[in-house]
């Protein structure tokens, strides 16, 4: 008999796209001089006086981005993804984001694509998002916290 996960409902997993895994060091003129590791320092920060941890994870493969998202399904109490490139053009994200319909899920982009070339300024991910923050370098994933657990709160009452 195989183990069925059991799904953590104090722990936020953290999803990163591609290119981030450069942060600070690629167009900080864009994307600021924060490192990869300060955002994720700053979500455990954020997220700890609500009793809630994060799982923080980046990658530039799409399919293993899919694999981490149909994993938090079970595993997870919600997603903030920054999606990065994949935003644009990512069918196949937003459709495995489309199967976590019990939980929150938080769009962040750190520079504010509306601003942006008008091929960015589309999101696959929006859609199905509980909230779309941009333009608000790395203090908007303090901000998906925040309103992650905001939003956990309620589904507890």
């Amino acid at each position: 008999m195989a183990n069925t996960p059991v799904r953590d409902r104090s722990t936020i997993l953290v999803l990163n796209g591609p290119n981030l895994n450069l942060l600070g060091l690629r167009q900080p003129e864009i994307y600021g001089t924060d490192s990869l590791a300060d955002v994720e320092k700053l979500v455990a920060a954020t997220a700890a006086p609500h009793g809630l941890t994060t799982d923080c994870r980046q990658s530039n493969h799409e399919g293993q981005l899919i694999d981490w998202i149909q994993e938090a399904r079970e595993r997870h109490a919600a997603v903030i993804i920054n999606p990065a490139g994949y935003s644009h053009t990512s069918v196949a994200l937003r459709d495995a984001l489309a199967t976590c319909d019990d939980m929150p899920i938080m769009e962040v982009h750190i520079s504010n694509i509306h601003q942006r070339e008008p091929f960015r300024q589309h999101s696959y991910v929006s859609a199905l998002a509980s909230g779309v923050i941009a333009g608000c370098g790395i203090q908007g994933y303090a901000f998906a916290v925040e309103r992650v657990a905001t939003l956990l709160a309620a589904m507890k009452k």
